[in-house]
């Protein structure tokens, strides 16, 4: 095995700027090889989940709905931040509900992720929950505006090489829940 790489030792931490969902600041590091400074850009954000929602008949519950950095409206499954002393499946849950209206008969863990390492300390936990059913028409955040679609979760691969779902930790979360099922077999 190889030896692991030196760690970069942080000399001092930039302003803060809280952005809510986010806080972002520069640190200053110092390189291992040559002790050079070096400012490294770090967001700091709560971890965050995401759902496989399927409904009895085997259809997927997506979301459709406008990200700001593409300036674009995406296709992807219901997710959000795990509030402090929450448990992740909870969350999970708790987001598919609001955002969708669908309550799950069961929840089960996919995996996790790091979505972006170089900048980000935050986990993202993936779940499939079975058995959804509507309760009611959702209850977005403020600032959210989301419109539910079904698919045939058969669809899903198809979905992903169209180009129809591009976001990461979605076609991350897709793939965990393939090696899930590959693993029961």
């Amino acid at each position: 095995m190889s030896p692991l790489p030196r760690p970069w030792q942080r000399l001092r931490r930039g302003l803060e700027h809280d952005y809510r969902i986010a806080k972002v600041r520069s640190d200053i590091f110092a390189d291992p090889r040559t002790g050079h400074e070096h400012p490294r850009l770090l967001i700091d954000t709560p971890d965050w989940v995401n759902i496989i929602a399927l409904t009895p008949d085997e259809r997927i519950v997506l979301v459709r709905q406008f990200r700001f950095g593409t300036c674009d409206s995406t296709l992807e499954i219901p997710g959000g931040l795990v509030e402090a002393g929450e448990d992740p499946a909870v969350a999970a849950a708790r987001e598919l509900e609001e955002e969708t209206g669908y309550v799950p008969g069961r929840v089960e863990a996919l995996g996790s992720v790091r979505p972006n390492p170089a900048l980000q300390g935050n986990t993202c936990y993936s779940f499939l929950a079975r058995d959804c059913v509507q309760k009611h028409g959702g209850r977005p955040d403020e600032g959210e505006d989301l419109v539910v679609e079904l698919h045939p979760y058969a669809d899903v691969p198809r979905l992903i090489r169209e180009g129809h779902i591009t976001h990461a930790i979605i076609v991350a979360a897709f793939h965990l829940a393939r090696l899930h099922a590959d693993a029961a077999r």
